[in-house]
């Protein structure tokens, strides 16, 4: 028997609700594997066999300590921009389309789902199954091919998930439930509620109301918690909390800003800020242009707000700029589009590396790669060799600049400036160390090297909804 967990709305932890309970029962010695028929994420992770899927699935993969699969997640939806979103589909782009098209579309791709459902639990026996945004979406009922309609074609049972923080818990619960079509509502087994700050005894009688008017066991409250886990959208960057620390590190904040997972190892080191386009970049120590799923359009963002000019000036100061894929393109000369990225067109890049970029496919590079960072001080000499994943349209053309990475990537002459595709390059110790290490020493600050052997976050997140969620009762769910 598989599981179904939905949520009362977007971010209200279904992700990590769905990693939890996978770690719990990997641990229980009851083999899982995670599955979200359709995701929409600009965060995003390489399979091993050159795979696209989402972010959350990956993380939840792991948590489940089995080897991510497209299967896990066979439609991830990356919007673009005007209602208009790419599809990936089983890994790969399939096409770009407006969403009102999209749902002609829904009934082939929820087939394709189930396709890969089946081989999930072929192969594992047991999947957990996260739904996407609210399960009582009314308007979509007969299209919602993560929600309602797949769980009319599963038949398993269901857990639901709603955020206490955002306010409004007792409606949440059960407006979605009162909402839910009559043919799924008896599927629901229990209610996990996130986020809870303070005394749990409080809401205990919250509790015993909410199961009174539902009929529907509470199996947990799961207290605020501030573990080290991977963000799985832009809705999470909202939640972030900046470090005390005397360093500070500039994330350029692109308006489609893609994989910005890279920089949280960083995160928990330095005060890192995500910076709107158009904000003065004077008070920083380093700034990162991340990764975009529209380089180009967000180029124009940065010349149209001035950004262009403060990361020149940050330059003229000496500050280190890197550029990680879609910003290492940005930092180049120039990009050429023949019409597969934006407009056709040739545009002007910021020129801090002497390197053009060429759209001329609609294919995309996908690829987990190992590599060794140059031995070009100050920074990338300290790096030594680090593990990622590729993951981008358009080709780099080297000019004069040597390489950052062995065959990746580009670097100034006093090495303080310098490109990437590696996606991932600060979640190894040994890159954030390097910058870190030379950011704290310019300012002549202490700075403890980060361990390579840090404490296994998914284990800390299942030590947690052990102590606060009736993981027996989800356990029995499964193999009842």
């Amino acid at each position: 028997m598989s599981l179904f967990v939905v949520g009362s709305a977007s971010h209200v932890g279904k992700s990590v609700t769905v990693a939890a309970i996978c770690r719990c029962l990997v641990r229980r010695g009851i083999r899982i594997a995670p599955f979200k028929s359709q995701n929409m994420s600009l965060n995003s992770y390489v399979t091993g066999d050159g795979g696209e899927i989402g972010m959350a699935q990956a993380m939840q993969a792991i948590a489940a300590k089995v080897i991510p699969d497209t299967d896990m997640n066979p439609i991830l939806l990356k919007p673009k921009g005007d209602c208009i979103s790419q599809v990936v589909l089983h890994g790969h782009p399939y096409k770009d389309i407006p969403i009102i098209d999209y749902y002609k579309e829904t009934p082939e791709l929820l087939k394709k789902a189930l396709e890969s459902f089946k081989r999930l639990e072929s192969k594992y026996g047991q999947v957990v199954v996260e739904g996407a945004g609210g399960a009582a979406e009314l308007n979509l009922y007969d299209r919602d091919i993560a929600n309602t309609q797949l769980a009319k074609t599963l038949r398993i049972p269901m857990i639901l998930v709603a955020d206490i923080e955002r306010g409004g818990v007792f409606a949440q619960i059960y407006g979605t439930l009162e909402l839910l079509p009559d043919d799924i509502r008896p599927l629901v087994k229990g209610i996990i509620i996130n986020k809870f700050r303070g005394d749990p005894t409080i809401f205990a009688p919250g509790v015993k109301k909410i199961e009174e008017l539902t009929g529907v066991p509470v199996l947990g409250v799961v207290p605020w918690f501030n573990i080290p886990l991977p963000s799985e959208d832009s809705l999470s960057i909202g939640d972030k909390k900046t470090k005390h620390t005397e360093v500070r590190i500039a994330i350029i904040r692109l308006p489609k800003i893609s994989n910005f997972t890279d920089f949280e190892l960083l995160e928990q080191h330095a005060a890192v800020e995500y910076v709107s386009p158009g904000a003065s970049l004077d008070r920083y120590d380093c700034v990162i242009l991340p990764g975009t799923k529209n380089t180009i359009d967000d180029l124009k963002a940065l010349v149209r707000t001035g950004t262009d000019h403060e990361i020149h000036l940050a330059r003229e100061r000496g500050i280190p700029i890197i550029g990680i894929c879609g910003g290492y393109q940005m930092l180049g000369k120039t990009l050429v589009d023949s019409g597969f990225e934006s407009g056709a067109g040739t545009y002007e890049g910021l020129g801090l590396l002497d390197c053009v970029t060429r759209f001329a496919s609609y294919e995309k590079n996908t690829f987990q790669v190992r590599r060794t960072a140059s031995f070009i001080p100050p920074i990338l000499s300290a790096m030594g060799e680090v593990t990622g994943y590729e993951i981008h349209m358009g080709i780099t053309e080297a000019g004069r600049n040597r390489e950052a990475l062995e065959g990746d990537g580009r670097v100034s002459d006093d090495g303080l400036v310098f490109g990437t595709y590696l996606h991932g390059l600060f979640l190894n110790p040994s890159a954030a160390n390097a910058l870190l290490s030379y950011l704290y020493a310019r300012k002549e600050l202490p700075f403890t090297p980060i361990s390579a052997c840090e404490s296994d976050p998914y284990d800390m997140l299942a030590d947690l909804f052990e102590e606060h969620v009736d993981m027996d009762a989800i356990a029995a769910l499964l193999i009842s």
